[in-house]
């Protein structure tokens, strides 16, 4: 495989760009660096093809979870063009993000209003920014990832790691004003006395409760009734994050399905299948909070994004795309565990299927999974420890990817028993969680 151009792109990019990419998930050195593209020219459905013409099938990320139903989406892209065609820009505002209000608002019922921004990260800003400005007060309890903002990094200020102790080491506070510090408390899922022992040491100053729905367990009976019962007792805005788990497990956010009761929901990524669109959705005398601050961006109000969102939501409803998707992702996650199970490879596996991972275990991890990168390029696959779903995904496509998968694994285990691993490396191992490209 010829891959000049693609590595001659990322010399480049170290050059020009901190950090290389603009999205750390998307980095090189994340998977295998020296032999992972970074770099696309065309993408169709399932199809990537890379600077040097090389075609794969993405097994991968789906663009970090926001192509849900596909790569250039016929519908989507054909709403958007018209958008474009039409003006994307103007001095009025468009009417599409009035239909996407309604449609968002008639699929969670509970919702009154929306507001709109184009990000994942900004829009959870915008739900804790409405949070405060509703309370009047400053203090947030979280659990999970929602993005990097002050807000949300200042829980490591003043720490050891908190978020690393809590989920993602390496997430460094460095420019996050200290003043900040004390006011983002982390809590483990499913571990609702840490919340409220939070809820006792703060009392009087919680805005906010902000939680994924879900994201490798399920919650214990009885979880989220009683986080909605603290919510209620200390008047803070129950919010859930639904930029990675909404229109996975069904059209909406995950928490319909899980029977949450939220006061604001917050979506991104999948909303828009790869256009740039976030909707933070609540409850009407919540939401009216946004008036009593300063919450506003011009390219908040351009058309594609409303546009693609609105022709996402009804194909998504049209073709049951949720069912897919948790159909295609459970299958994924059997076939690792066979494929580990009969090459003697031990793994652990997470995620909702429609969002899985696994990850190797014992000696030389980040190797490991290097050579499974390279093995399954070889292969004609983009293919990490990570698999989102899309619902362009066919059973002919996992059929294939697993075929692969096995005689990859049966490769690794092989280079393991003659300890020639680090040998059969053509790049260098993959780097682990939140940690910087030198």
């Amino acid at each position: 495989m010829i891959l000049a151009k693609s590595l001659e792109m990322q010399r480049k990019a170290q050059l020009r760009i901190p950090g290389m990419t603009q999205l750390l998930s998307k980095r090189p050195d994340m998977f295998a660096p020296g032999v992972w593209p970074g770099y696309f020219s065309k993408a169709k459905g399932v199809e990537v093809w890379d600077l040097d013409g090389n075609r794969y099938i993405d097994m991968s990320i789906a663009g970090i979870g926001a192509n849900v139903l596909g790569y250039a989406d016929p519908d989507v892209d054909a709403a958007a063009l018209k958008a474009i065609k039409n003006g994307n820009s103007c001095s009025l505002n468009c009417p599409e993000e009035i239909e996407l209000a309604d449609l968002l608002c008639a699929i969670h019922p509970w919702a009154e209003k929306v507001r709109f921004a184009r990000t994942g990260g900004e829009s959870m800003a915008i739900a804790v920014r409405i949070a405060r400005a509703h309370t009047g007060k400053d203090k947030v309890a979280f659990c999970g990832y929602h993005g990097w903002h002050d807000w949300y990094l200042a829980a490591n200020l003043g720490t050891e790691n908190a978020l690393g102790d809590h989920l993602l080491p390496g997430l460094n506070p460095t420019g996050v004003p200290k003043g900040l510090t004390g006011t983002s408390l982390p809590f483990r899922y499913n571990r609702i006395e840490e919340l409220k022992t939070i809820v006792e040491n703060n009392r009087n100053e919680i805005a906010a409760i902000v939680m994924e729905p879900i994201r490798n367990k399920q919650p214990l009976s009885g979880f989220f009734d009683e986080i909605r019962l603290i919510a209620d007792d200390t008047g803070a805005v129950f919010i859930i994050d639904e930029i990675s788990a909404g229109f996975r497990m069904n059209t909406g956010g995950a928490h319909l399905v899980l029977d949450i009761k939220p006061d604001m929901a917050v979506f991104s990524k999948a909303l828009g299948n790869g256009y740039p669109i976030a909707a933070v959705i609540g409850k009407g005398n919540i939401m009216d909070a946004a008036q009593n601050t300063f919450i506003s961006s011009t390219n908040w109000t351009e058309r594609v994004g409303p546009t693609a969102a609105i022709a996402m939501i009804k194909k998504h409803q049209k073709v049951d795309a949720g069912k897919h998707l948790m159909d295609i992702g459970i299958k994924i996650q059997r076939g690792w565990r066979d494929c580990a199970d009969k090459n003697g490879l031990v793994i652990d596996i997470g995620g909702i299927p429609p969002l899985s991972h696994f990850s190797f275990k014992g000696d030389n991890p980040m190797t490991m999974k290097a050579y499974f990168v390279q093995l399954m390029l070889d292969r004609g696959f983009l293919a990490s420890t990570l698999f989102y779903a899309m619902n362009a995904h066919q059973d002919e496509h996992v059929v294939s990817y697993l075929r692969a998968v096995d005689e990859a694994f049966s490769e690794i285990f092989t280079a393991k028993q003659k300890g020639t691993l680090d040998t059969m490396l053509k790049g260098r191992p993959a780097s682990q969680g939140f940690t910087r490209l030198t």
